[in-house]
C-alpha cells in the first residue's frame, strides 16, 4: 500500500489518505439556496467511497451579487446553516473531513435569488458563451464595475460564510480564487480593468484576495482551515496566462501565505502543465518550492498516474474530479482493484444536476 492510502496530516486536520474530492458544481440545492436531503446523499457517496477530504461545490458567500448559478447553495443564513449542517454530520460519520469551497461568481453570473445585476472588477464580459450546463443564457451581461462599498460588502460576506461554515461543522473554507470567478477575477488584466488601488500592477490586482484572506482567518481564528484555490485559466478563456509569470505567481502565493492561508489548491488543466508566459514550471512546482504554505493539487489525476502524482509532490492532497463523477467510490476502488470507468458526460445532460446524474446511472444499470 502506497503512503497515498495512509493516514495524513493536512493542515490541522487528520484524514484518513490524501485523496480529496475536487470541488465540482451540481446546481441541486433548493431554489433559495438551501441544501437538501439528495445534495446529502450525494456528499455522502464520496465519503462512503473512501475519499479522505471532500471540498464542496462552490456555495455563494451574500444576499447581493456572489450567487452565479440557479439553485446553486450558499451559506448566508439560518437555513443554509441547518441544511449544510446535515451534509456534514454524514460526511462525518461516513469517516471523511469536509471543507466548504466559498464563492463569488463576479461576472461569470448567470442566475441570482437576489439580484437581476451582477457586480465584477471591471465593465468587461467574460469571453464566450455561458456554461450550458448550469442555465440556459445565451450571453453573459455586462458587469456594474464595483465600487469600494461593494467590495467591502463582498470580502464582509466571505467572512461571514466563513463562520457560517464553522458553524455549520465544516473542517475548513477554500476561497475560490481560481477559474474567473470573483477573486480570479481581480487578479486578471482581462476582468481587472481598474485603475485605482485594485487594479494596475499585480500588487494592487492582489488587494481583494489578501483583505479577504485576512477577514476570514480574523472571523473563523487560527484553530479552522483556511485556504484559496488559485489558477490562471477561466471556465470561459481557458488560454490566459498571467503576464508576470512564474514570478508573479509565486508572488502571489507567498502574498495568501502571509495573509494567513494554510494551503493553496492549484488548477490549470493538468497537474503538469507547463502554464506560464515563460519557464517550465506548474503551479503545484511553484507553490511547492515556497515554504509555509500546504497544497492540494488538481487536474488528469486518475488511477494510471496518481502514485506518481503523489511521490512528486510529498505531503500534498490529490483532488480527483472527472474520476470521482464516473466512481463515487474511487478510493475504494483502487484499494480493492476494481476497474475505473471513464466519465460519459451524458450524466451531465441536459444539466449537471444530481437528478440527472441518478436517472443517467438508472438508465445504465437497466
Amino acid at each position: 500500500m502506497t503512503d497515498v492510502m495512509q493516514n495524513t496530516r493536512f493542515t490541522n486536520l487528520t484524514m484518513a489518505n490524501r485523496f480529496a474530492l475536487a470541488p465540482m458544481t451540481r446546481t441541486s440545492a433548493d431554489a433559495d439556496g438551501t441544501p437538501n436531503e439528495l445534495m446529502a446523499d450525494h456528499y455522502e457517496a464520496y465519503a462512503k467511497g473512501g475519499f479522505g477530504l471532500l471540498i464542496t461545490e462552490g456555495t455563494y458567500t451574500d444576499d447581493g451579487a456572489s450567487q452565479g448559478y440557479a439553485n446553486q447553495p450558499g451559506l448566508v443564513n439560518d437555513a443554509h446553516i441547518k441544511g449544510w449542517k446535515t451534509i456534514v454530520e454524514r460526511i462525518h460519520a461516513a469517516g471523511g473531513k469536509v471543507i466548504a469551497q466559498l464563492m463569488h461568481a463576479g461576472a461569470q453570473f448567470q442566475a441570482n435569488h437576489y439580484t437581476d445585476q451582477p457586480l465584477a472588477p471591471s465593465a468587461v464580459q467574460p469571453k464566450g458563451a455561458p456554461l450550458g450546463f448550469y442555465g440556459d443564457q445565451s450571453e453573459w451581461q455586462t458587469p456594474q464595475v464595483m465600487t469600494e462599498a461593494d467590495i467591502k460588502f463582498a470580502i464582509d460576506g466571505f467572512a461571514n460564510a466563513a463562520v457560517n461554515a464553522k458553524t455549520a461543522g465544516f473542517d475548513g473554507i477554500e476561497l475560490h480564487g481560481a477559474n474567473g470567478y470573483l477573486l480570479n477575477q481581480f487578479l486578471s488584466t482581462y476582468f481587472n480593468r481598474r485603475e485605482d488601488s485594485y487594479g494596475g500592477s499585480l500588487e494592487n490586482r492582489l488587494h481583494v484576495v489578501v483583505e479577504t484572506i485576512k477577514a476570514v482567518r480574523a472571523a473563523v481564528g487560527d484553530d479552522f482551515a483556511v485556504g484559496i484555490r488559485l489558477s490562471q485559466v477561466a471556465v470561459t478563456d481557458p488560454d490566459y496566462q498571467l503576464p508576470e509569470g512564474e514570478t508573479g505567481f509565486r508572488q502571489i502565493t507567498e502574498a495568501v501565505r502571509d495573509a494567513g492561508a494554510d494551503f493553496i489548491h492549484t488548477t490549470d488543466g493538468d497537474v503538469h502543465r507547463a502554464p506560464f508566459v515563460e519557464g517550465d514550471k506548474s503551479l503545484a512546482d511553484v507553490v511547492a518550492d515556497v515554504d509555509g504554505i500546504e497544497l492540494i493539487i488538481n487536474g488528469g489525476i486518475d488511477e494510471t498516474n496518481h502514485q506518481d502524482r503523489a511521490a512528486a509532490y510529498p505531503g500534498s492532497l490529490l483532488a480527483v474530479g472527472k474520476k470521482a463523477l464516473a466512481n463515487p467510490d474511487f478510493v475504494q476502488r483502487l484499494k480493492d482493484g476494481k476497474e475505473i470507468d471513464d466519465i460519459d458526460f451524458a450524466m451531465l445532460q441536459p444539466k449537471a444536476t444530481i437528478e440527472n446524474e441518478l436517472a443517467w446511472r438508472r438508465k445504465q444499470a437497466a
